[in-house]
C-alpha cells in the first residue's frame, strides 16, 4: 500500500481482515467507522485512511 501512514487501529484491523479474506470483519469495521464519522466521534482521517486501504489492499479469499 502506498506511503500513507496508518494511524488508526481500525484501519490496521481492516487491512489484516481484508488480506485474509474475512468479509464479515471488513464489513463490520466499515460500518463502525461510518457510524463514528456520522456522529462526529472521529475526524475525517480515519475514514480517509479506510477509503485508501479499501482501494489499495487486495481482498484475498482465505489467504
Amino acid at each position: 500500500m502506498s506511503d500513507l501512514k496508518i494511524t488508526h487501529q481500525s484501519v490496521r484491523d481492516y487491512i489484516a481482515a481484508k488480506k485474509r479474506g474475512d468479509r464479515a470483519t471488513t464489513d463490520r469495521i466499515v460500518a463502525e467507522v461510518q457510524a463514528r464519522f456520522a456522529t462526529r466521534k472521529t475526524d475525517g482521517s480515519e475514514a480517509a485512511q479506510l477509503l485508501h486501504a479499501s482501494m489499495h489492499v487486495t481482498f484475498s479469499e482465505g489467504a
